[in-house]
């Protein structure tokens, strides 16, 4: 009997790399894998769409008043017909053609219930970004890892595990890290797997870079209320990360030119935490150094 899966894709005027995505998908080695691939659009007025029906996409809408992250990925999980469910965004291309059947292989032959892959920075990505990525998507895979941590702009999970959970609606943010909270918590099994990279390109303004962690912070409280930042954390932790990646940038000789933009990102990145975050009373040192801190804190510690 023929695996089958379902690649689900959220969609939002992503013309500038959707279709390389579709083409890299369609280049896959995917054996005796039947998949399909569903677009899960909210009101784009770009070429998107067009894009989506030139590549036999199912397109299914949703109203932008009506948006989540969590609720996009349920009616596309809903309409899914795929025992393998996996999640891409719309500007993450896969860096090779193995990507499909290397994300899902663990849900396969390894009994996890969750995997999620790694994430480069394209010509684009902001040199802190870069920092980010080497910082929770490693070179070496662990499956099964012994955290809920996850990401879902490159992910599978299998259906039957989405069905018995689902993605919550209410979430600003990092609904794909409370499913993962809940399957491990019930005693699941997640795997990063760094064997099926893509490029995930972030083109924000500041305002934007900003924005996307303050609603990933004020998504946190309801995932982990334990956690605060303050104001003396947001300092530390601004200045230690303009300080590492200002000496990343020295080793590589991009000082210069990447000064301005490694301030400007990690001012947005903390402001932006800070002020999604920082109304929580209390939180352990320790728990506030696994998430905020720039580097050598592991995400192992999400547990």
């Amino acid at each position: 009997m023929s695996l089958t899966a379902s690649i689900i894709i959220r969609t939002y005027n992503e013309q500038r790399y959707l279709e390389k995505l579709l083409e890299e998908i369609q280049n896959q080695v995917v054996d005796d894998l039947l998949y399909e691939v569903i677009i899960v659009d909210s009101g784009s007025t770009d070429k998107t769409l067009e894009i989506a029906n030139k590549f036999n996409s199912k397109i299914l809408n949703i109203k932008k008043s009506e948006f989540s992250f969590g609720r996009s990925l349920n009616i596309g999980c809903a309409a899914a017909t795929g025992d393998y469910l996996i999640f891409i965004s719309g500007h993450c291309v896969p860096v090779n053609e193995y990507w499909l059947m290397s994300l899902i292989n663990p849900l396969i032959v390894k009994n996890i219930d969750i995997v999620y892959g790694r994430q480069l920075g394209g010509e684009t990505t902001k040199f802190s970004e870069n920092q980010l990525f080497d910082k929770f998507f490693p070179k070496d895979s662990q499956i099964p890892q012994k955290s809920f941590f996850c990401n879902n702009a490159n992910s599978a999970i299998l259906k039957s595990v989405w069905k018995k959970y689902k993605f919550d609606e209410s979430l600003t943010g990092l609904e794909d890290m409370y499913l993962g909270k809940q399957v491990v918590a019930a005693g699941g099994l997640i795997g990063y797997v760094a064997e099926a990279p893509v490029y995930h390109y972030h083109d924000e303004s500041w305002s934007v870079v900003k924005r996307r962690y303050e609603r990933e912070a004020i998504a946190l409280q309801e995932i982990m209320p334990e956690v605060q930042i303050n104001l003396g954390d947001f300092l530390r932790y601004f200045i230690s990360a303009v300080l590492l990646d200002a000496g990343s940038a020295l080793q590589q000789k991009k000082l210069s030119s990447k000064l301005g933009e490694i301030f400007m990102f990690r001012l947005m990145q903390f402001w932006g935490s800070y002020r999604g975050n920082h109304e929580h009373r209390k939180i352990s040192a320790q728990m506030k150094e696994m998430y905020f801190y720039p580097r050598n804190i592991s995400k192992e510690n999400y547990s």
